[in-house]
């Protein structure tokens, strides 16, 4: 890998409430990063070039809320950073300052590609960004990004400020310039434009703590919104153990979580970078998914052995989301109380329609085109569903 970077003092008049919540203007420094990862060959086949800003909301042993600005400094590093490919997720991750990282993953599908998940670890350890915060350690953010596919081969481009926010913090992202599964070394000529580089969109904001915070005696008109785009359905996987050289569970489905922490999130499983383990039992059997080792689902079926006709049915989910870089835990939910999916012993259950499974309150899975066989499989097909 290779990291070049440069540093970007930019000098921007802040916008009219900043005038009104501070009365004055100000400056922004800020960093822009370049990485350019390379393969086993020491050949690109993930580039970027971007500036990145982020506000984060903390509490203060007083009990009190403060706003932290956190700017990219002019070292970073990019341990972590994978190529990816059709069949594995391309991931850009970059740390700095006291102990804070981020990174985005892409996935590639049907000859384009678009980022995925966007995570970012701030630690409050760090006095000089959060001094006197009450909550000391790294804190983890994941949100879903909103880019549009964009054909392989082709470049990125977007100028204009970008944003998310959920969970206390709002990330800022402008003058980006990106492709990942770079073809043979060579970084694409045709250029994908975001929606805002257009020639009627306004000049770029530069992102303050005072044109994002707003207080009760100060008000101002809310800027046009277009609705978001929807979230695709999942791509239906086909997933399955083996005893020995026989096959004992079936599985055909499509997956969506459905995370409602803070702010709502929906996460696709992808098929091509999941695999599969599990166990196979008489009794029970318990299939478990991870997604790139970030998502982990396992799903437990029993068979209800106390009635006169043998039935199995699904008990028990559990999801873990990890964090792409250290592997830490960032959410965790288990429900043992379902009585779901139930057929014949020796037959499949199928259900082409959504259907949706109440982990908890923060928490659901939606299943799409789902059949699934857990015991008595033979020849490697599933039984006539009920």
């Amino acid at each position: 890998m290779e990291t070049r970077r440069g540093p970007a003092a930019l000098l921007h008049l802040l916008p009219l409430l900043l005038l009104l919540l501070l009365g004055a203007s100000g400056f922004l420094q800020s960093y822009a990063v370049e990485v350019d990862v390379k393969d086993a060959s020491n050949v690109t086949c993930l580039y970027a070039q971007w500036m990145m800003k982020f506000l984060i909301k903390y509490e203060t042993n007083s009990s009190d809320y403060k706003n932290a600005s956190l700017d990219l400094p002019s070292t970073v590093t990019h341990d972590g950073s994978v190529c990816g490919n059709d069949t594995q997720a391309a991931l850009l991750a970059v740390q700095f300052g006291g102990g804070h990282s981020w990174s985005v993953n892409f996935t590639e599908t049907n000859e384009t590609y678009q980022a995925d998940f966007i995570m970012f670890t701030y630690n409050t350890n760090d006095a000089a960004i959060f001094p006197d915060a009450k909550r000391k350690g790294l804190v983890t953010v994941v949100v879903k990004d909103s880019m549009h596919p964009v054909q392989l081969n082709n470049v990125f481009v977007c100028h204009h400020t970008t944003s998310f926010e959920a969970e206390n913090v709002t990330q800022f992202f402008w003058n980006i310039t990106m492709q990942p599964f770079v073809q043979n070394g060579t970084i694409g000529k045709t250029e994908t434009r975001c929606h805002a580089d257009t020639p009627t969109a306004a000049p770029t904001v530069v992102p303050t703590a005072a044109n994002v915070t707003s207080t009760s005696t100060t008000t101002s008109s809310p800027a046009p919104t277009t609705a978001p785009k929807p979230v695709e359905n999942p791509v239906t996987g086909n997933y399955s153990l083996k005893s020995g050289n026989k096959t004992c569970l079936l599985a055909t489905v499509g997956l969506q979580l459905n995370v409602s922490q803070d702010k709502p999130l929906l996460i696709n499983i992808n098929p091509k970078t999941t695999s599969t383990d599990g166990t196979c039992g008489n009794t029970s059997a318990t299939l478990k998914l991870n997604d790139g080792n970030s998502t982990l689902i396992d799903f437990t079926f029993i068979v209800n052995a106390s009635a006169s006709v043998r039935k199995f049915y699904l008990k028990e989910v559990n999801v873990t989301l990890l964090n792409h870089l250290n592997g830490s835990v960032i959410l965790n939910a288990d429900n043992n109380n379902f009585s779901k999916w139930d057929a014949f012993l020796g037959n499949s259950y199928m259900c082409r329609k959504e259907q949706t499974l109440e982990i908890n309150e923060d928490l659901q899975v939606h299943t799409f085109n789902l059949w699934v066989q857990p015991f008595l499989v033979k020849e490697n097909k599933f039984a006539i569903e009920l």
